[in-house]
């Protein structure tokens, strides 16, 4: 079967998918995705990862050739979203 991807999303804040996409990107033979939390969720199950510091290590990981198709996932709002695809 062909894959269009492999990839990432959920659980995860975007730091700490860092060695596993890293990993990820010199495995795979085809594009890798990142679609992360906005986060890692607090005691009261809110998100803190402001749409800058998402967007910053994102471009960071798409610098590096880590990953061809981004976005977010739990606790990431249009504000994250736009801010990542502006980055990237």
């Amino acid at each position: 079967m062909d894959l269009l991807s492999v990839g990432l999303n959920c659980a995860l804040g975007p730091a700490q998918m860092r060695p596993y996409l890293h990993e990820l990107s010199e495995m795979a033979s085809v594009p890798i995705s990142c679609h992360p939390n906005a986060g890692l969720p607090n005691e009261f199950g809110q998100y803190e990862e402001t749409a800058d510091a998402m967007a910053r290590i994102l471009k960071s990981y798409a610098e590096n050739g880590w990953l061809n198709i981004v976005g977010g996932c739990c606790g990431a709002t249009g504000q994250h979203i736009s801010a990542i695809a502006d980055a990237v």
